[in-house]
């Protein structure tokens, strides 16, 4: 290596990590690929031209807020591990990518092999500095790993971090051994991470202790809903739903009757029935008919397609994995697409026309419009063969690049290739117009899906590379500023369009003839100003006088009038679902709490247990939060009068009763799980845990009410 002492300690990172990357991606074997990394290593300690990084003392400010420990982290106690250091922000595409990378690193290698993973939360938007709003964002990608709030950008500043995301590699020693920037790192940090263990392994220089670790939750826990992204809305006035955080796909009646729920609570790519469906953190969705739904299954890097008439999802186009191809063209299936994030329908007529003699007589095509946020790109699936921009020829079936060149940029133009997005991450169409929420780029841009002209309409900024052009100001064009908006609605009949400012937690609506923007003063029923918490979906209904919006934090639809700005809960009715298709969540046994009693029951009588949750202060029962229980395992002789219920003020009761009246010098047995949502004067948990109760039923037996009391602390569960 030769010598950086003149180069800024991120430079000198930068230089050595891609020097070893040429040398790694350079070998043609694994063996090849491990000796690299291996005598990497080997040269640290007598590496002259490192000297400077030896210098460096990493560390955390002490007086930051952190997730899923039970007390803050600093650099120096975690001597003797691997760390990783992931500085990110939740908005960013490309961190959303690296994550399951990081996760599946963990699972792997977890902190008593000696790896340690924290994320330093460096947010670009003001709203990404609030705890709430992290922590929100940690139950939404399943984030197990540390995390810092670094509300201050503290760490990043001092080691000159230039983008997102960022990981730095520190050895046992606290010595920075590489900085990897942007996605599509993690086989390399994966093997890297795993020759390394062995390294400092054989050197005992590693430490095998565990971490305090304990996963945040979220102190408002979701019901029926969680984390609930977009709406979509039939020709015939239903509505579709993307419950996001239950990774499934809700269609509703126009007054909330639930009439189907597809997929299920546990992520996965699975066609099928909808019973047998799985996504994962689905998010745009658009009706192609009444009877056809097509979905943007976005952590699955899919296209799916739902077919209520026949029970039925497909995947359209992508492959489950990630894809880095700004292109496309291939068959569906076959073609990798990353983060879809939206989807829109347009049609048209064919260009080719020569069997047509009469152009009146064409016949409209349908094109799937998809904004492809992994790519910064818009991309559109081609149910049937078509020829449109500029006798362009789309073959049946394909997926392919329309608009944008894969740069992330605020750039309009006349060229559909030439102009460039941020992020894109909501679509409306209003006649030959398709209008983009342009997130990173905080603006709403509209295309011309005419001739792929690409314009601007609000927000934003003239310089297509500044991507911090972001506030809360009403006004006109660039003057006008948004803060990561997700979402876009048309107005059918006029000219606006409703926009969700997602981290300004406000609707605003776009005037259209003046691109002029004001935010819409929405109340409760009472008058009270509302109270959003990151709003992602909104779709008008059938009539255009109410907005339906989904406030994804707070778990929550809301209806709104637009005649006079009230908004009231659109509550969801799931009693017409069967038990078959609702699909409720069906927790395991593992890793749960279990506590266990025995009780002997009258024989031949009906009998009452009566459970008692009695907590020892400073512990309550959170306000309005659910509290429930549910009998998880029933032995065949013992018949329950209710399988599931809630607590009433930290009491509930069974009836129970012998089947089998033969059945006295048998053990039967009831498992019931409680779900309780409580709080502390600094923080809200949720508790969750199996009652095993042993049964002997015995004539004997006088009582036929029996009291179980269990008393619960932080820590500790105790039954009487």
């Amino acid at each position: 290596m030769d010598s950086n002492d003149d180069l800024p300690i991120v430079d000198v990172l930068t230089f050595i990590t891609d020097e070893l990357l040429h040398t790694y991606r350079s070998c043609v074997g694994e063996k090849d690929k491990e000796k690299s990394i291996i005598e990497f290593l080997e040269r640290l300690d007598d590496d002259k031209s490192i000297l400077k990084l030896k210098t460096i003392n990493i560390e955390i400010k002490s007086d930051l807020d952190w997730f899923n420990v039970s007390r803050p982290l600093t650099i120096s106690e975690l001597r003797g591990k691997i760390v990783i250091l992931d500085f990110f922000t939740y908005c960013c595409i490309n961190c959303m990518h690296v994550l399951p990378e990081l996760h599946s690193i963990q699972d792997s290698f977890p902190p008593e092999s000696g790896l340690v993973i924290i994320g330093v939360h460096s947010p670009k938007f003001e709203n990404e500095r609030a705890n709430s709003n992290i922590l929100s964002a940690v139950l939404r990608y399943g984030v197990t790993h540390p995390i810092v709030n670094d509300f201050g950008s503290t760490l990043w500043q001092s080691l000159s971090i230039r983008c997102w995301p960022t990981l730095i590699v520190l050895s046992p020693a606290g010595l920075p051994l590489l900085l990897l920037m942007g996605e599509g790192n993690g086989k390399f940090l994966e093997n890297f991470i795993s020759v390394a263990l062995s390294f400092f392994g054989r050197q005992g220089k590693l430490e095998h202790y565990n971490l305090p670790l304990q996963l945040s939750t979220n102190p408002n826990p979701a019901s029926k809903l969680r984390f609930p992204a977009k709406i979509a809305r039939s020709p015939a006035g239903r509505f579709a739903i993307s419950d996001a955080g239950n990774n499934r796909v809700l269609v509703v009646s126009s007054r909330g009757l639930v009439e189907h729920i597809i997929g299920d609570h546990k992520a996965g790519l699975i066609d099928g029935k909808f019973t047998e469906a799985r996504f994962k953190h689905p998010q745009g969705l658009t009706f192609l008919d009444e009877h056809t739904l097509i979905v943007a299954d976005t952590e699955n890097h899919a296209l799916r397609k739902i077919s209520l008439a026949d029970g039925i999802v497909k995947t359209l186009a992508g492959t489950g994995v990630q894809g880095c191809d700004r292109i496309g063209g291939n068959a569906g299936p076959v073609q990798p697409i990353s983060s879809p994030w939206d989807v829109a329908i347009f049609r048209t007529r064919d260009m080719d026309m020569s069997f047509h003699l009469d152009e009146r007589n064409v016949l409209e095509k349908t094109i799937v419009l998809i904004s492809m946020a992994g790519t910064h790109q818009i991309w559109g699936y081609f149910p049937e063969g078509i020829i449109w921009w500029k006798f362009r020829k789309f073959d049946p079936l394909c997926c392919v690049s329309l608009i944008g060149n894969g740069l992330e940029e605020n750039r309009n133009n006349s060229y559909p290739q030439n102009a460039a997005f941020a992020q894109p991450s909501g679509l409306a169409m209003s006649k030959d117009f398709l209008f983009v929420a342009d997130s990173e780029s905080s603006s709403i841009r509209k295309v011309s899906l005419v001739d792929g002209k690409v314009m601007p309409v609000v927000g934003g900024d003239r310089n297509p590379l500044n991507l911090f052009a972001f506030g809360d100001v009403d006004g006109k064009l660039y003057n006008a500023k948004l803060q990561h908006p997700l979402g876009v609605a048309c107005h059918t009949t006029e000219s606006k369009i409703f926009v969700t400012d997602t981290y300004n937690h406000k609707i605003k609506v776009i005037d259209t003839d003046e691109n002029y923007v004001s935010t819409m003063a929405i109340v409760n029923e009472d008058g009270s100003p509302i109270v959003f918490n990151e709003p992602t979906g909104l779709c008008l209904d059938a009539d255009g006088c109410n907005l339906l919006v989904a406030d994804t934090n707070n778990h929550t639809i809301y209806i709104i009038d637009l005649l006079t700005l009230k908004a009231k809960p659109f509550c969801l009715d799931f009693s017409q679902v069967t038990e078959r298709e609702s699909n409720e969540p069906q927790y395991s046994f593992i890793n749960r709490e279990l506590v266990h009693k025995t009780l002997s029951l009258h024989c031949s009588e009906i009998n009452t247990i009566i459970f008692n949750i009695l907590l020892l202060l400073p512990l309550k029962f959170t306000e309005e939060a659910p509290q429930k229980w549910i009998v998880q395992k029933l032995s065949q002789s013992v018949n329950v009068t209710h399988s599931s219920g809630t607590l009433d003020n930290g009491t509930c009761n069974i009836q129970v009763q012998n089947k089998n009246l033969n059945s006295e010098d048998i053990t039967n047995q009831i498992v019931i799980e409680f779900l309780l949502n409580l709080c502390e004067v600094k923080f809200c948990l949720i508790k969750r845990f199996l009652v095993t109760i042993d049964i002997k039923f015995n004539e004997k037996v006088c009582e036929n009410r029996h009291d179980v009391n269990i008393q619960i602390d932080r820590s500790n569960i105790h039954i009487e």
